[in-house]
């Protein structure tokens, strides 16, 4: 698949807004200034902008809880969601939804979500919908390799099988669920090889590759935009940090991190921009710099936005049934 220059260098500014986005909430968090759990996913970046390049307006996308920077990315303003992981009313759910519930439902964003596997059930709706409305759209559900061991994926995949929905299953392999590591969990090496029991084709690919990424990604989606059905991709990739912020990650070796801190995605794209002359060093500064403020200015606006206060703080949260007894 052809990747032009101008592509590339918008992957390069993605994956560096994911990145300065992410390690500025993780800074926020160990200083206090973020209530609750985060979970990041520094390290992962190519997957998510690779991802995203072979998406069109009106597809559907679900994601785990750690995929920030693919919202981004969907048209969540950095404003907006940084603003949400403060819990201040300017958030893109107005502070109520916070890190693991974040979403945008009108640029086809369905948000994350912290239960483990439900989620892989809820694409297949809106794969129906899309189905039934014959509209060219597709349904895609991201997850990662803790989840793949559920049952409900299992369903999930099965039923869409069996309807041939436009839905793509991405599993996002980063070696760990919570603690356990992925070669512990399952005795197959790529989780993509379930997707042979279901009838429906599957493939592992590097996620810190972004350009195997999109490759992987823009067959599986056409696939499904022209009838062919769901389909599992799965990534083998890294998250740099714990689980969630605050894990010490006794689980891992310095050995192991060394070597997939190597595999990093972003110089991994560096290399190929300067290897093809399509960016000086100068100018990819210049790209993280213009980065770098928009991080900036997304947590200024988040510091100075006001809590919820009042009835506010409840509408949305609570339902008040005022029927007869």
């Amino acid at each position: 698949m052809k990747i032009t220059d101008e592509a590339l260098v918008k992957l390069y500014g993605d994956m560096w807004l994911i990145r300065l986005f992410e390690q500025r909430a993780a800074d926020l968090f160990a200083t206090g200034q973020l209530p609750g759990f985060i979970h990041l996913g520094i390290g992962q970046e190519a997957f998510m902008a690779g991802t995203y390049h072979s998406l069109k307006p009106g597809d559907s996308v679900g994601t785990s809880h750690r995929e920030h920077g693919l919202l981004l990315l969907l048209g969540i303003e950095p404003k907006s969601l940084m603003a949400e992981l403060y819990g201040k009313e300017t958030g893109c759910c107005k502070g109520k939804g916070g890190s693991m519930h974040a979403c945008l439902p009108k640029n086809g964003a369905l948000g994350c979500n912290g239960i483990l596997g439900s989620a892989q059930t809820i694409i297949n709706g809106y794969g129906f919908a899309h189905h039934v409305r014959n509209d060219g759209h597709i349904a895609v559900t991201i997850f990662g390799d803790g989840a793949a061991n559920r049952g409900d994926v299992h369903e999930g995949m099965n039923l869409a099988s069996v309807l041939n929905l436009p839905v793509v299953f991405i599993i996002v392999d980063n070696g760990y669920g919570i603690s356990m590591s992925s070669k512990d969990s399952s005795v197959v090496p790529d989780l993509s090889a379930r997707a042979a029991g279901y009838g429906i084709p599957g493939i592992t690919v590097d996620g810190n590759d972004v350009l195997a990424v999109i490759e992987a990604t823009g067959e599986a989606f056409k696939r499904a935009r022209e009838g062919g059905g769901p389909s599992v991709v799965e990534f083998k990739t890294y998250r740099h940090r714990g689980h969630f912020e605050g894990d010490p990650t006794p689980y891992r070796s310095k050995d192991e991190v060394a070597a997939w801190m190597a595999k990093d995605p972003i110089p991994r794209l560096e290399k190929i921009l300067l290897e093809r002359h399509i960016l000086s060093e100068d100018q990819m500064q210049a790209i993280k710099a213009e980065k770098v403020a928009i991080v900036d200015e997304a947590q200024k606006f988040a510091e100075d936005s006001p809590y919820p206060t009042g009835p506010e703080s409840y509408a949305d949260v609570y339902y008040h049934y005022e029927g007869s007894e």
